[in-house]
């Protein structure tokens, strides 16, 4: 299939890829086309923002979580109908899962068979930033680095100065975005402050993003080398793998929590959901009183409870019905600590016996998981890969025996309806999860 494509990488982190990839969205959109955003590696937040540049969900692409032969097939998918996709990188365009280069955005890139272009921080750097471009584009012939765009350029000289020695090197320049205030987003103890969290301040943030963008970078140029990206020899992911587990007019509801709490989670969980037969609703649990009616199960992802503990723990009768609740439960990270007895002294939903509270330390990984008991996902011995993010610990910190063990680590608790752990999985990589747990239902 044919599907205009490039990536935005960078050569580390906090060198403004994020703008410039939400930017480019937004100032494409504006211009009449329709963009499919995506994400490289397990993060939640960026694609808030790239949802709201491009009016469309935004999808990560992670050969760690989903396997290298899904990676092609998700972004195909979520470029259906689309004009052209704009793949914002990961941290340093060749880090990757350990020393290697796997789950890379090099990797990714080479798999889309997408070009790059690399965002450079030209502040306090003038002909030196040709040797740093010249360096990524020699590390790794198989990866297309196809141009260039100069971030925090300081003035008219810094930028003849910087354009005159990429052009002796051949690296097309495509963009030079000056030294500005009130565009970065800001952040807090995990990253940036996700999207659903600043409401209409979000929203104009990503419009002065597409104007920087728009104002400074070769628009028609980025359009021109994603159109010449070669044709994908593979054909798009479907949620539909399995047929729907329910009855003909039976549509049990599966509850997802959502709001400013609960932020984190992969579009294709919901996707999945609704193929194998399940009405998915949002609940949000900082303001609604009551489950969705009808529910049949309950999936409670990731987000900041920690930041929401006081006005959590405050609606008390949703506490009360999700401790009684007798249905399916999916608890990933936020949702363990939604389970929890209590949290940072706040009382929670106390489902599980267990008192959560934030710690000084970051604990961040991918994780090669084994299930260690049958749970309403899970079954003895099956493998997952899935990645921890959070600042927080729980006492105890699992049950015995655990949902999951990693190089001697354990981690969570699993019930014959219940399955709570730190890992958060990519259900695209594991899509029996949804119909086992639309078959729990009963």
């Amino acid at each position: 299939m044919v599907v205009p494509r490039l990536v935005i990488a960078a050569p580390s982190s906090g060198s403004g890829k994020t703008t410039v990839a939400t930017g480019l969205m937004a100032a494409l959109r504006a211009r009449g086309l329709r963009v499919s955003p995506h994400k490289v590696g397990p993060d939640y937040i960026d694609p808030g923002y790239h949802a709201l540049a491009t009016g469309r969900p935004g999808r990560n692409l992670d050969p760690w979580l989903t396997g290298e032969d899904r990676v092609a097939p998700l972004l195909l998918h979520g470029a259906r109908d689309a004009d052209i996709a704009v793949v914002e990188g990961v941290m340093g365009l060749y880090d990757g899962a350990g020393s290697g280069d796997s789950a890379s955005t090099a990797h990714v890139a080479r798999l889309i068979g997408a070009p790059v272009v690399l965002v450079v921080d030209a502040a306090r750097q003038g002909r030196s930033v040709a040797a740093l471009v010249q360096g990524f584009v020699s590390f790794d012939t198989r990866v297309r680095l196809a141009g260039v765009i100069l971030n925090r350029v300081g003035s008219p000289r810094h930028e003849e100065i910087c354009r005159a020695a990429l052009d002796e090197s051949g690296i097309s320049v495509l963009g030079v975005i000056p030294r500005v205030d009130g565009v970065a987003t800001p952040s807090r103890h995990l990253g940036l402050i996700p999207a659903a969290e600043r409401s209409g301040d979000a929203v104009a943030a990503v419009e002065r993003m597409g104007a920087l963008v728009a104002g400074s970078c070769d628009l028609e140029g980025l359009v021109a080398l994603a159109r010449s990206a070669p044709p994908l020899p593979a054909r798009p992911w479907t949620p539909f793998l399995f047929p729907a587990v329910t009855g003909a007019g039976r549509r049990p509801v599966v509850a997802v929590a959502g709001g400013a709490a609960f932020t984190f989670g992969y579009a294709e969980q919901v996707e999945l959901l609704a193929a194998a037969g399940a009405e998915v609703v949002t609940f949000d649990p900082l303001r609604d009183e009551c489950l969705p009616d009808n529910t049949g199960a309950v999936v409670i992802g990731g987000g900041f409870p920690e930041m929401y503990a006081a006005e959590l723990s405050a609606n008390e009768p949703l506490r009360r019905r999700v401790a009684a609740f007798d249905g399916p439960i999916v608890a990933e990270c936020a949702g363990l600590l939604y389970l929890a007895r209590e949290l940072d002294g706040h009382p929670m939903c106390g489902r599980l016996d267990i008192t959560a509270t934030m710690t000084g330390g970051l604990t961040l990984g991918y994780r090669d998981a084994v299930a260690t008991a049958k749970s309403v996902l899970t079954r003895e011995g099956e493998r997952y890969r899935g990645h921890e993010f959070h600042r927080t610990a729980t006492d105890p910190g699992h049950a015995t025996p655990p949902l999951f063990r990693w190089r001697g680590a354990a981690d969570g608790f699993a019930e014959p309806l219940l399955a709570a752990s730190y890992l958060h999985l990519h259900w695209a990589g594991s899509p029996e999860l949804a119909e086992r747990l639309v078959a729990a239902i009963g």
